[in-house]
């Protein structure tokens, strides 16, 4: 049986550091919740959310392999991080498949066609838009809906059917019990939930302006595989602020994905100085806070379809422009927990 080792010493630090973060945030917030104090609620919610994020972004790290020199040691990490932030329904594995084509073949390689169900499914839809308009992130809690019953839903997953069953009874009965013993904490848990869902969404809507194709389970692969420029010319860098930047901790540096996709083996914690090297001081380089928050806000009805009024497809360095002057619907639904 092999060692549980860290690929470098500071490493073992700083993953070491956000692994016991997040369990800690987590804890609390239940802790929090469970003591059914209202002065709490509000804590309670955020740091069960953000123990959520945290993990969701640790569970991205050992997709890429940079915490452990064992590759089936990130794998079960990562398994036990999917408990908390809800992604243990389906396996790591698929996780994994799917991410790295993303990354090899610089495209949105996906399996639910999420535009042609809204087309099919018109009252959905509209139910989809109102929830949105009240910030309410339903077209992503439909995606994680999928999540939940994956191997009932994919023919392709019909194998992890006792699995699947297996963790839903399990999840689903403690979820059952808290409603039932603390109905205001269960309430609690699903906003946490609601708020790591907001967050993932709102990072990643503006880091590629990939078109999403239903090439999962076929041999259809996109024509700009291994084209490193073309990669680089569509992935952007939404960070949290460009002057304070421990802020960008709070995301483990997720958003500096131009210097992630440059070379996805590097940790979260050296992605600044990657940037740096690669791109230099520019802040011309980034799309900033304000800019994400206003076409949040601003294009929270239109992000399924990409069709806000008066506004034109853009795309390479046009995108980046755009964004920066906050004039693009962003993305929506695209997260590495949605492995579909």
């Amino acid at each position: 049986m092999s060692t549980w080792t860290f690929k470098t010493d500071k490493g073992r630090r700083w993953h070491t550091g956000a692994v016991l973060y997040s369990l800690m945030a987590y804890g609390t917030g239940w802790w929090l919740l469970l003591s059914q104090n209202w002065i709490a609620f509000l804590p309670g919610i955020l740091l069960l959310g953000h123990g959520m994020i945290i993990a969701a972004y640790l569970i991205h790290e050992c997709a890429h392999n940079t915490i452990f020199t064992v590759n089936r040691h990130n794998n079960q990490l990562a398994g036990w991080l999917g408990w908390i932030c809800g992604s243990c329904y389906g396996t790591v594995e698929d996780i994994r498949t799917k991410h790295f084509r993303h990354h090899v073949e610089n495209d949105d390689v996906v399996w639910f066609d999420y535009e042609g169900f809204f087309k099919k499914h018109p009252l959905v839809y509209r139910v989809t838009i109102f929830l949105e308009w009240c910030f309410i992130p339903a077209h992503c809690i439909l995606m994680h809906t999928i999540m939940v019953f994956t191997a009932f839903i994919i023919p392709q997953r019909r194998n992890q059917l006792p699995r699947n069953v297996s963790v839903i009874a399990i999840r689903f009965g403690l979820l059952a019990a808290l409603a039932w013993y603390a109905p205001a904490a269960f309430i609690g848990y699903l906003i946490a939930y609601m708020l790591m869902i907001v967050v993932l969404r709102f990072v990643d809507g503006l880091e590629h302006d990939y078109p999403y194709r239903t090439n999962l389970y076929t041999d259809e692969v996109s024509e700009h595989k291994g084209d490193l420029e073309w990669e680089q010319e569509h992935t952007f860098s939404p960070i949290l602020s460009w002057r304070y930047e421990w802020v960008n901790w709070l995301i483990l540096n997720f958003g500096y994905h131009n210097a992630h996709h440059a070379k996805p083996t590097t940790p979260w914690f050296e992605l600044p100085a990657l940037h740096r090297k690669l791109f230099g001081d520019d802040p011309d380089t980034v799309i900033r806070l304000w800019p994400q928050l206003v076409m949040y806000y601003r294009y929270r009805r239109y992000r399924i379809f990409h069709d806000a009024p008066g506004l034109e497809p853009a795309s390479g360095k046009d995108f980046l422009r755009a964004a920066q002057s906050a004039r693009l619907t962003g993305g929506n639904a695209a997260s590495f927990l949605t492995s579909f």
